[in-house]
């Protein structure tokens, strides 16, 4: 993600659209680092948020309106005194630096007219908001940084605001071709890098999107572009300026399946491929609350279901360890036919021994060959034949029971690891509901106490259409891939699943209709996607009539087996838009 200048470009353009004009009608301070302005304007009301949180720095218009403390803050107080009825004039950016400045214009106690700056730095960490006088002298700041803290600028009461510039880059909107050439021609490092360490406002997703426009490796040395190369990537980087120039922009964000990747303010081309998919946005405070709301939700369900990996890491673990162990167990026992045989042929041949003897050649006349039998010279023909025998029945009881126990442990291994697939495709907290209750029948976890109620399930399957409009259903855990495979699909239906990884039921419901062949691809590539295969290129998919698919009998929920099936191979993508049932 890149919160970097062309995006704060397009947020100023944005707000200059809206706001420049408008009156202040209401200043808040829901946190200790963020201001929310309530503006009116031309009829409307805007709610812009101003955030300089050190983990994530964010401004957007937004509807929502937060509570605020009882007590306003001390710097919420002071922007209220002098521009709480304030008209902003004018917004704007300095060049593409990560700053946003409002000149406001408001009246002072005696009446007369004055004007000051609200500056929004935008600076990850080093993130403020400062509010100064017309001349620059800084008021007051969200945040003070005194000189133990920055040894680049003080951000205090009665010091003068300026722009820090801990390194010399230039300027993207005014820089010429000959100085870009100069910069970029001479730098040492991959083409990508050089462009966002050199140029003010870049981000490394822009440095990579360019390089991709002038189709040059964003690997290669920078300092080994030849004129002509250099020129092109001049020629691209300028139409890119001339577009955030004119307010020309179009944000979108970038989604891998269900999960947003990355957003911009201006296309990214770099990302044109089957594997991902691009959804724009009406402005780029819209996307911005998406994209965010996404991202924390995917964090939230990843930090909430950190209980559930553990156990299921931990029992997967221990069951592998055991799997190993009675495996090699097992192998043991692939010796006890060659004592049976021993004991057979000491019967056979051995009253040619006289006794005394440590080993026995014969022939061995199930293979025709000669066998050399060791023999425990303390022992007759017929006590080291038990002696065999015996072997052999401790063995072979060995054999029967490790054999039951193994496929108990690979039964139990393929449970949790298909458990794990549906933590890792979980997108709601409900969807851990059911995860956690599986944990729980299955002994993984504490049951539930006697007389405790059993938790609401609201989670189902996720629906899609096809672009056909046939109706795909898709399971996010094994108790709904039971649901979607042998209540919700009728036999007639095709059923998908990836090849022997874990992964989601996927069904089609056909409605006695004939399946296009588009209809199998995209079937095919949910299904991968919403598999443990999904970050491979491509990934094999069985298929088969859903009247041939049975439950594996004492199998755990959504265990089946089926024969005679249709395999593809289907590339891990989710481009279909899911419909809220």
């Amino acid at each position: 993600m890149a919160f970097d200048g062309i995006v704060i470009a397009n947020l100023t353009h944005d707000i200059r659209e809206r706001l420049e004009g408008g009156k202040i009608s209401k200043i808040a301070q829901p946190e200790k680092d963020e201001l929310l302005l309530t503006v009116k304007n031309q009829k409307n009301t805007w709610r812009l948020s101003l955030s300089a949180s050190a983990s994530l720095p964010l401004v957007y218009f937004t509807e929502t309106n937060k509570p605020s403390p009882l007590s306003a803050p001390n710097f919420c107080m002071l922007l209220r005194k002098h521009i709480g009825s304030g008209r902003i004039l004018k917004v704007s950016q300095p060049g593409l630096d990560r700053i946003i400045e409002f000149e406001i214009e408001h009246l002072d106690e005696m009446g007369d007219l004055c004007h000051k700056r609200l500056i929004v730095e935008l600076m990850g960490k080093h993130s403020n908001i400062i509010f100064c006088k017309e001349d620059g002298t800084i008021l007051d700041s969200i945040k003070h940084i005194s000189a133990q803290v920055s040894s680049v600028r003080e951000v205090l009461p009665g010091r003068p605001y300026f722009i820090p510039h801990a390194s010399e880059k230039a300027d993207p909107l005014t820089v010429t071709q000959e100085v870009f050439s100069a910069l970029i021609g001479s730098a040492p490092q991959p083409l990508s890098q050089a462009l966002y360490r050199n140029l003010t406002g870049l981000s490394p997703i822009i440095g990579t999107e360019l390089c991709h426009l002038a189709s040059l490796d964003g690997d290669r040395s920078a300092n080994e572009l030849n004129e002509a190369e250099l020129t092109h990537l001049y020629h691209m980087f300028s139409l890119m300026m001339d577009d955030i120039r004119d307010g020309h922009f179009s944000p979108h964000i970038v989604y891998r399946g269900g999960e947003p990747v990355e957003f911009a303010a201006v296309p990214l081309t770099c990302y044109e491929s089957s594997e991902y998919t691009s959804k724009p946005f009406r402005d780029i405070s819209a996307l911005l609350e998406a994209y965010y709301a996404e991202k924390n939700t995917i964090t939230r369900i990843r930090q909430k279901s950190v209980d559930l990996r553990h156990v299921v890491q931990t029992a997967l673990e221990r069951n592998e360890r055991k799997y190993d162990l009675q495996r090699k167990q097992l192998k043991d026992t692939e010796k006890r036919d060659r004592f049976k045989v021993y004991g057979e042929l000491l019967n056979t041949y051995g009253y040619e021994l006289s006794g005394g003897e440590k080993k026995l050649e014969c022939l061995n006349y199930y293979t025709g060959e000669t066998i050399r039998i060791p023999l425990d010279p303390q022992l007759s023909a017929q006590e080291n034949s038990q002696k065999y025998f015996a072997r052999y029945n401790k063995l072979k009881r060995t054999f029967e029971a490790l054999t039951d126990l193994t496929e108990e442990t690979k039964r139990e291994i393929d449970h949790l690891e298909s458990i794990g697939a549906s933590l890792d495709i979980a997108s709601k907290e409900e969807d851990l509901v059911q995860i956690r209750e599986e944990l729980s029948e299955f002994g993984f976890i504490k049951k539930r106490a006697p007389g405790q109620k059993k938790p609401k399930i609201t989670s189902r399957p996720w629906h899609y259409r096809s672009t056909d409009g046939f109706d795909i259903y898709v399971g996010k855990n094994n108790y709904q891939n039971e649901e979607v495979t042998f209540r919700l699909a009728n036999g007639g239906d095709w059923w998908f699943h990836a090849k022997g990884i874990p992964g989601s039921h996927v069904i089609v419901r056909t409605e006695g209709k004939e399946l296009p062949d588009r209809v199998f691809e995209e079937a095919g590539s949910l299904a991968a996607w919403y598999s443990k295969g999904r970050e491979n290129e491509k990934v094999e998919v069985d298929y088969i009539e859903r009247r041939h698919v049975k439950k594996a009998a004492g199998g755990a929920p959504g265990f089946v087996i089926y024969h005679t099936n249709y395999s593809l191979m289907a590339t891990p993508e989710c481009k279909l838009e899911e419909i809220s049932d």
